[in-house]
């Protein structure tokens, strides 16, 4: 199997692992509530074969190999017994939000997989990773592991920190305190005002220092990762205000699209993963966590046919009491998912007509 086959061939199964989880959350939490399903099918219809029953769900395999997709009792009928519509709205509630939940749990998961194999920056520390031979940094005797304590008395924990005292004194003598072996040692250097391109002000390269963690302990740090992804949707806005992300890097992608991503980045790294045998693993753990999250969180946004839009609709019954009658919801939901199937036709037609390239 050549390399675009293989690469074809894991997409196809990590994404359709990553769908079939987010349904797997609602049918498992249903479950708990007692709410029926009716079908839960692996694939999209229509129907190949029906697998077995448990209970009373019938497990189909479905001819579009992509994906799953559970069916509830009574999703639009509030008079069925047992069904979506007849459970309460916590139950209601708790259902919807498990699929989601499920995509960030296995994007924090993935995330954690990641750091128990190569650690975790401590972002507070920051490291000499090189020292330009010739610069201002290696002719004060700046070396490679140094770590930064203070900049003029100011102490720093970061490296923006560091940039920042540092870019306010070009061409003026600087006195940095740093830690080097485990002793504290204060160096003083002129940063330059104009450097050789590509050197910056004092010739260095910073790094965090890498900390190593097990797969438990790596956890917390996943889900911090996570939240990350999450923080960055809510800062995009202010990012294309600022001009520090184009409208062409803010285009929504179908499968097709996140698979040419996906082939890039394989592509870029393959000379990496054949001196590290575990790098390649780790890149696929890496690139579909930041999947799961974000569609995780995706389908909770307020759109009608998402989980979110029907999250949306049992809010008026938890706070004033009252729910809104199944007739509107549902001419609502249909009204999105027509308006989300014509949405997504045209950007995979984007995504083929003007396929994606990363710089």
């Amino acid at each position: 199997m050549n390399s675009t086959s293989a690469n074809l061939l894991v997409f196809i199964v990590a994404l359709s692992f990553l769908m079939f989880t987010h349904e797997l959350g609602h049918f498992l939490v249903g479950k708990f509530f007692k709410i029926d399903a009716e079908e839960f099918g692996f694939g999209y219809p229509p129907k190949l074969v029906k697998l077995f029953k448990w209970g009373k769900t019938e497990f189909t395999l479905n001819w579009i190999p992509f994906g799953a997709f559970v069916r509830f009792k009574g999703e639009d009928d509030p008079t069925a017994e047992g069904g979506f519509y007849a459970a309460n709205k916590w139950q209601r509630l708790g259902t919807l939000f498990a699929g989601p939940a499920m995509n960030i749990l296995i994007g924090i998961l993935l995330f954690s997989i990641v750091i128990s194999q190569s650690g975790y920056p401590n972002e507070k520390i920051v490291q000499i990773a090189y020292v330009e031979p010739g610069s201002p940094a290696y002719e004060a005797g700046i070396l490679a592991n140094d770590e930064f304590i203070a900049i003029n008395g100011q102490a720093v924990f970061s490296m923006t920190e560091v940039s920042s005292l540092i870019q306010e004194n070009l061409g003026q003598e600087v006195e940095i305190e740093m830690l080097r072996d485990g002793q504290p040692v204060t160096i003083s250097v002129v940063p330059r005002a104009n450097p050789p391109e590509g050197q910056g002000s004092m010739g260095i390269i910073m790094q965090n220092p890498v900390i190593k963690y097990g797969f438990f302990q790596a956890i917390p740090h996943g889900a911090v990762m996570a939240w990350d992804q999450i923080k960055q949707v809510f800062e995009l806005p202010g990012m294309v205000s600022r001009g520090e992300v184009t409208s062409e890097e803010l285009r929504p992608l179908s499968p097709k699209g996140l698979y040419d991503v996906y082939a890039q980045v394989r592509e870029s790294e393959q000379a990496y993963e054949q001196a590290q045998p575990n790098l390649a693993f780790l890149n696929i753990c890496w690139f579909f966590g930041i999947i799961s999250t974000a569609l995780g969180f995706t389908n909770l946004l307020p759109i009608p046919a998402l989980d979110g839009g029907r999250i949306l609709f049992i809010l008026p019954e938890i706070f004033i009491g009252k729910r809104v009658p199944a007739k509107y919801e549902n001419a609502i939901h249909m009204v999105g998912y027509m308006a989300l199937l014509v949405l997504m036709a045209y950007i995979f037609l984007q995504d083929f007509i003007n396929p994606v390239v990363l710089p």
